[in-house]
């Protein structure tokens, strides 16, 4: 599959947005705290506001409570400028994500609370009352496809996306308390690797679907071999390797001081894209991606932390350097 559409820099996210609570002032543990800073999150969300924010359109497609929690999260995609006619408000015991976590770098503490998920109540239904041709790409994360009836309607996305002619673009992101065992995640994980034209993981992701944590390189490189497009597998402060064909370009990355660990993988995959719509190189979409991640984690939050183009020519043009590949 081409990357051709995405230069339309309008995505389809598929995905859970959830209500972040962060204890304030930055730095104060959660134990200690009086007062919370309110904000939206949930990774697909975050991505979806990043691009909405570098100048690109974003819909989101997932499920929410029809509660007090599911209309806040609903207000907040109206604020970031998402498209929200593909997000269904459902009634019953289902309950949209709450996630409680630290501005803070020493014994960070991030407590997400997803039983019952709402998000995970998306139906094949949903999916298939979407209009694919109106988009550049279809985005989703690992997490979307960890439990039913959500995973099988991801699947039936993707095939519909594939149909209409749409990239499909994965962020791994495995976060094993999603998932019923490491087996169903690790075969889960690797199909929907096959059907993707652009995979965005850390090591331990491939590593963890080539079922040996020491060969997640390997798996990143026969992946771009045999199925993507473009692969890029994340090495955290020792920047990432990017794959794309028989191209393997490695970089680095933006140093600065963090305030917490929280959003850099969201803000990556946004600038990332973000860059590739606007036609850049993908070497420049790379460190556009990587610089969009070292703004947030150096703020509060996850997507109020979202850089809008200016802060981040501003980030780029002031700070030092990256860091050798």
């Amino acid at each position: 599959m081409g990357l051709e559409r995405i230069a339309s820099k309008a995505f389809l996210v598929i995905g859970r947005v959830g209500m972040d609570l962060t204890p304030s002032p930055a730095g104060t543990r959660t134990r200690d705290a009086s007062s919370m800073m309110v904000a939206m999150g949930g990774s697909s969300a975050n991505i979806a506001a990043g691009l909405c924010k570098l100048g690109c359109k974003a819909a989101l497609l997932t499920t929410v409570s029809d509660d007090a929690v599911g209309w806040y999260c609903l207000g907040q995609l109206d604020h970031y400028g998402i498209d929200r006619r593909h997000v269904t408000a459902i009634r019953s015991e289902a309950r949209t994500s709450l996630a409680v976590y630290e501005t803070r770098m020493d014994e960070h503490q991030s407590v997400i609370y997803r039983n019952n998920a709402a998000d995970f109540q998306m139906t094949v239904a949903d999916v298939e009352a979407v209009d694919y041709t109106a988009y550049g790409g279809l985005i989703t994360t690992g997490t979307v496809l960890s439990a039913e009836p959500s995973r099988s309607s991801a699947f039936r996305a993707f095939e519909l996306a594939r149909t209409a002619g749409l990239p499909i673009i994965l962020d791994v992101d495995y976060r094993p308390y999603s998932w019923p065992s490491a087996t169903v995640a690790q075969d889960v994980l690797s199909r929907a690797a096959d059907l993707s034209d652009v995979i965005v993981g850390n090591d331990e992701e491939f590593g963890f679907m080539a079922g040996d944590i020491t060969k997640g390189l390997e798996k990143a490189r026969a992946l771009a071999a045999s199925a993507a497009s473009i692969v890029v597998y994340k090495r955290g402060p020792d920047g990432a390797i990017t794959f794309a064909g028989r191209e393997e370009i490695r970089t680095g990355i933006f140093p600065v001081t963090a305030l917490k660990p929280t959003g850099a993988g969201d803000s990556f995959l946004a600038g990332f894209l973000a860059s590739l719509g606007e036609g850049r190189p993908l070497r420049e979409a790379v460190m556009r991606g990587s610089a969009c991640a070292s703004i947030v984690v150096a703020k509060p939050g996850c997507a109020p932390a979202m850089p809008f183009v200016a802060e981040l020519d501003a980030f780029l043009a002031s700070h030092p350097g990256a860091t050798s590949a």
